[in-house]
């Protein structure tokens, strides 16, 4: 390996991470190239605790179900509920199973003890309340956002009384049909019923914004941001819903384009909170456009991390992550002329990249990017190397025991 190469890397620290950055950012995103796999969670634990006491982070974000974050939340800065009933109920993707997210639950928790509440750690999802087999029903975030402004402002200023809310949201499960995603026709998204919520959603949400220097007035700063979270949430929820009724040969594509973009507003939302580590899939992290193949068809979209840069600037940076082996998932050892190939050749376990230098040192003739076996693990593509402000390359990913706490 050329030795100019070598001399990309360093260790894996939070000290030779911001070396890399021209100042430290509002949102630090670190992706990940597979789901699932502890292994590189642990790599992100030790990064953020090492970003919270070195640099002053005090936010992490996971893509995971917004609303259910809060009920993470909770806990860490209060202690409100268990630790096993926050990772059964707090994380989507089944992903509260994980030994490495528990981890970080609790440390975060034990590390706000004592503290006064503007020092504590706070939790963040900033997915939708979205699984890949279709979406949540609009009712906790619209029924929310309603009740906060009924208790607030003048009742002639609502669009519509509770009642109404609930008839036209009718049952859940008409809203969580799981052949929807799949049918359109299956869908309850361009419904009567559906249409007119869009419209309430829409004046509740401007009502919001128009009486905001009131409502910031009688509110508690977290029941603010709340509010706006629950205005998005629905606004996003019934948009999508709606996607998921469209008969056309777009609707894909349109499906997890609108999913990036309510992942880019609540970034955004959090940014304006202070520094936050933000950590998902690399395609939805990446400036670059993002791409995948599902039902047969080739998806293009402008990822929540493409959104965010072009809104933020240098107060947003994007920390990939590649690897080497998934045994486990029948990945072996790369191509030795991929980057990972390269990367793997230097023997050490785990090693932060400085990702231009390296792209300067590889010069025009770019690796090819390598194909994966595996459907769950997308390789990195050379090609965004340029538009990294780091890379962190775990050279071997193994399963992780069984445990108690996991059932895995």
């Amino acid at each position: 390996m050329p030795t100019d190469i070598k001399d990309t890397t360093h260790a894996v620290d939070a000290a030779a991470l911001m070396g890399l950055l021209p100042a430290r950012p509002a949102l630090l995103a670190l992706g990940e190239p597979t789901h699932g796999e502890d292994a590189l969670l642990d790599v992100r634990n030790a990064l953020f605790r090492e970003l919270v006491e070195r640099e002053g982070y005090r936010t992490i974000a996971l893509e995971t179900d917004c609303l259910r974050g809060l009920t993470v939340d909770d806990h860490v800065t209060s202690g409100t509920g268990s630790l096993d009933d926050v990772m059964e109920h707090g994380l989507s993707h089944d992903w509260g199973a994980s030994a490495a997210n528990r981890e970080l639950v609790r440390w975060m928790r034990a590390f706000n003890e004592g503290r006064p509440p503007a020092d504590r750690l706070r939790f963040a999802g900033f997915d939708g309340p979205l699984e890949i087999t279709g979406a949540e029903s609009p009712r906790q975030a619209l029924t929310s956002l309603h009740e906060y402004l009924a208790d607030r402002v003048d009742a002639d200023l609502l669009p519509c009384a509770s009642g109404t809310l609930a008839e036209l949201l009718g049952t859940d499960e008409r809203w969580t049909e799981p052949a929807a995603m799949m049918d359109p026709a299956r869908s309850v998204g361009r419904s009567a019923e559906a249409d007119r919520l869009r419209l309430i959603a829409d004046d509740l949400a401007a009502l919001l914004d128009a009486q905001r220097p009131h409502l910031v007035a009688v509110s508690s700063p977290e029941e603010w941001d709340r509010a706006r979270l629950y205005a998005r949430t629905a606004l996003g929820l019934l948009r999508y819903h709606h996607g998921m009724a469209d008969p056309s040969p777009a609707r894909l594509s349109r499906l997890v384009a609108v999913r990036d973009l309510m992942m880019s507003r609540n970034l955004l939302a959090l940014a304006e909170r202070g520094p936050t580590l933000v950590y998902a899939h690399n395609g939805h992290l990446q400036r670059r456009r993002s791409s995948m193949r599902m039902g047969g068809r080739l998806l293009e979209w402008w990822g929540a991390g493409a959104l965010v840069s072009a809104e933020l600037g240098a107060d947003y940076a994007f920390v990939a992550t590649a690897l080497g082996t998934i045994r486990h998932q029948g990945v072996d050892e790369p191509a030795p002329d991929s980057v990972e190939g390269l990367l793997y050749a230097l023997a050490e376990e785990r090693r932060l990249v400085d990702a231009r230098r390296l792209s300067a040192a590889l010069g025009a003739e770019r690796p090819p990017r390598r194909e994966s076996p595996w459907f769950g693990y997308a390789p990195f593509d050379p090609a965004h190397l340029a538009d990294c402000d780091g890379m962190v390359f775990v050279r071997d990913v193994r399963r992780t025991p069984p445990t108690a706490a996991t059932g895995r």
